[in-house]
């Protein structure tokens, strides 16, 4: 189904080959990949080695649109330099914590009218699904404050990252990046009915995760079965191509895209766009779409892929394998996390079906689901089944041509264009269900439970097509593979009014008169100190699972509603997995450092030029959302480093520098809560082309010396760390 070739390949008539069939054909290999002629028309530095890139448009939702603002605010901005969405499918709930997220949306249609910005008013679209529909074209860049940023399938280069980072392009700088592997996915067969794009997601990152072999890389989709597949099945690849650890992707473009990018009234946006031959990979991946069959990513990762089949076909063994899994990554006692007895005679039982979001809520989706769905019933037990359009011109052509219908009639429930169920803030299933969603994530607690409080439930990824089979079938899960459904889908019908009588479009008009509205959530960032002359770390927090999420280090669904209020939030940072941390952090930024001293006195430093703050150790963090608050949060509570034998994402070591917080490695010392590292004359290192500098570990007054690692830095990113975090960079000119 799925093979990976780790070497050099080379673009040839569709296929890819190896250097000696080219120069047997007398083919010049050369670089000439859609990445590389994207990359090469947006860069501005004279070496592209060294990538100074400037995005054509940018997005962010309500979660992250008030902290970039107020953070470019601090720094200068006076017009937005480009267009710039601003959409409100996060924090859409208006309940928890009283007006607060209303107070986020009404700050960010002012901020669209002062600075010039596009505004996607609450359940009009999800961040992604608008973006794809109004502004993705083929030869483009979009950066995005979320990491599922991705609109590769219709030729445009899309990066997600944290806000700093588009902080940097509204304030007229570039985003720097070293050129990327670029690895090709070769795509040939056909796929079979009841196959979807989930199905052939969740096969890829089930097989590239784990190894890191598409790590901070760019897939380029390349191969004639492309040529079969909807453009929406496409996006549904595309957008879980996050869930691989890669940095972008980006594919061929053909027909079908310049249909897409006509009914949406941007056909001249349209570009073919394909390799030369000859063009050089540095790896692929094969994958053979006649042999993809639907599959199911049980908990609590989208890499923990099996083939459905054999789940249902062997459930108590595959089942008390995750549930092992399961309970060893949140700590618990064997059987307290259970899967198994979701097994009635042979049977698995599932609690609850969603389907959402930018991977799952597309007009295609919606589209088989009610096939499926049509003249049957979900049934009136405990399964439920929730469907959300991922945007309204999706919404009002399903309402339009009967879907919705089907959909209801058969016990289904239409909710609003929202990604709740993706992130903890909507159907939260109960304690101790099993949920099955077309979403992108089912990381631990996501879903909205609490171990913490006793409550404990779970998330299996699958695909609309087979979720939409399990609720035809009350429940009971079965897989869509040969279903009986009409899946020759009715032409999609975009009705323009649904964006144009509600989405405010003030880019080229801004109005610098406009006063911003400030709920009396919204807050400033704190103050933060440039780094002196040395650098002593508190290690207030020891994660030893080999990965750490965003969602572990800031929580993602009860939080949310905080997320403009940067010391408020900073409360919460660590609470699903450390809850001595905050405390702790807070008792160092605060000044109960008498250990610090006594240790700093130990090995003849001045503590007066020394900068004393805490840090975490964990083996791999920074895995899942772009969210910069997995950075900021430590640095509000006097947090100055990260010390890791990895970083799961480029973005996640971008977030800790843009916020000045050293991002560290060490791939040798077991470190130990209250453990004490100095650095001495830590800011001369950093302006050093070094990658790596000595430090000393205190531990109950005995003194080691370690190797630290901090990795290539370019000049700019040197002088925040210097100057504390990027606000005070661009304030000191």
């Amino acid at each position: 189904m799925i093979k990976l070739i780790d070497k050099e390949v080379y673009y040839l008539g569709g296929r890819l080959v190896d250097r000696s069939e080219l120069q047997f054909r007398g083919i010049n290999c050369n670089e000439n990949t859609i990445t590389h002629s994207i990359l090469c028309a947006h860069n501005t530095s004279d070496n592209i080695q060294k990538l100074a890139v400037r995005f054509d448009a940018m997005a962010s939702h309500d979660i992250t649109y008030v902290g970039i603002i107020q953070s470019a605010r601090a720094s200068g901005l006076k017009e937005f330099p480009m267009p710039y969405v601003l959409t409100n499918c996060h924090n859409s709930l208006c309940a928890v914590g009283g007006t607060i997220n209303e107070d986020d949306h009404v700050f960010g249609l002012a901020a669209a009218k002062k600075y010039g910005g596009i505004y996607v008013p609450a359940n009009v679209a999800v961040i992604h699904s608008y973006m794809r529909e109004k502004f993705a074209g083929c030869g483009k860049m979009i950066l995005g404050s979320d990491s599922h940023t991705r609109y590769g399938a219709l030729g445009t280069l899309a990066v997600g990252e944290g806000g700093p980072e588009l902080v940097k392009q509204l304030l007229g700088r570039t985003y720097d990046i070293d050129y990327p592997r670029v690895i090709a996915v070769r795509l040939s067969g056909k796929i079979r009915k009841g196959v979807g794009p989930q199905d052939v997601a969740l096969a890829l990152i089930g097989k590239t995760f784990e190894s890191g072999f598409v790590k901070n890389a760019v897939l380029e989709f390349v191969g004639d079965a492309i040529e079969d597949l909807s453009v929406e099945f496409r996006n549904g690849i595309d957008v879980m191509t996050t869930e691989s650890a890669c940095l972008s992707s980006v594919w061929r473009t053909d027909s079908k895209i310049k249909e897409y990018l006509s009914i949406f009234g941007r056909g001249e946006e349209y570009k073919t766009l394909q390799p030369q031959d000859g063009a050089r990979y540095d790896g692929a991946i094969e994958i053979n779409l006649s042999e993809v069959e639907p599959m199911i990513a049980l908990p609590f990762h989208p890499s923990n892929v099996y083939k459905l089949a054999d789940v249902i076909e062997n459930p108590y063994e595959i089942l008390s394998e995750a549930e092992k899994k399961g309970n060893a990554l949140l700590g618990l006692q064997e059987g307290t996390f259970r899967l198994t007895d979701k097994i009635k005679d042979g049977k698995i039982i599932v609690s609850q079906g969603v389907v959402a979001g930018c991977a799952g809520g597309t007009y295609d989706n919606l589209m088989c689901v009610a096939g499926i769905l049509k003249g049957r019933s979900t049934g009136n037990g405990e399964f439920s089944l929730s469907v959300y359009p991922a945007s309204q011109s999706a919404n009002v052509a399903i309402v339009r041509n009967g879907a919705a219908s089907d959909m209801i009639e058969a016990g289904a429930i239409l909710k609003p264009c929202f990604c709740g169920p993706c992130f903890g803030a909507g159907d939260v299933p109960c304690n101790n269900g099993l949920s099955i969603r077309h979403t992108t994530r089912n990381f631990e607690r996501r879903e909205g439970s609490k171990p913490a409080d006793g409550q404990i439930a779970s998330v299996a990824l699958m695909d609309a097509r087979s979720i939409a089979a399990t609720a035809a079938n009350g429940g009971v899960l079965v897989s869509a593979l040969g279903y009986d459904f009409d899946d020759n889908l009715p032409p999609f019908e975009y009705v323009p009014s649904v964006y144009d009588n509600r989405v405010y479009n003030g880019f080229g008009k801004a109005d610098s008169s406009v006063e911003l509205v400030y709920g009396p959530n919204i807050t400033d960032i704190p103050t933060i100190q440039p780094l002196k002359r040395n650098l002593a770390l508190k290690v207030c927090s020891v994660i030893n699972d080999s990965v750490t999420t965003t969602d572990e280090l800031i929580p993602s669904g009860e939080t949310s509603s905080y997320r403009s209020n940067p010391l408020r939030l900073a409360e919460f940072t660590l609470s699903r997995k450390d809850s001595a941390y905050v405390s702790e952090s807070k008792a160092v930024r605060d000044g109960d450092n008498s250990d610090v001293f006594a240790a700093a006195e130990l090995i003849g430093i001045e503590y007066a030029q020394t900068t004393v703050g805490s840090c975490i150790f964990a083996v791999k963090p920074g895995d899942g959302s772009a969210r910069e608050q997995a950075a900021s949060c430590q640095r509000f509570l006097g947090g100055s480093a990260n010390i890791a034998r990895e970083y799961a994402t480029k973005r996640y070591r971008s977030n800790l520098i843009n916020w000045g917080m050293l991002p560290l490695i060490d791939t040798n010392t077991e470190y130990e809560r209250g453990d004490i590292v100095i650095i001495r004359n830590v800011a001369e290192k950093i302006l050093g082309n070094g990658q790596s500098f000595e430090a000393t570990l205190i531990r109950n007054g005995e003194r080691k010396e370690i190797s630290l690692c901090i990795g290539s830095l370019t000049d700019v990113e040197k002088q925040i760390l210097l100057d504390g975090c990027l606000i005070n960079y661009y304030k000191r000119g």
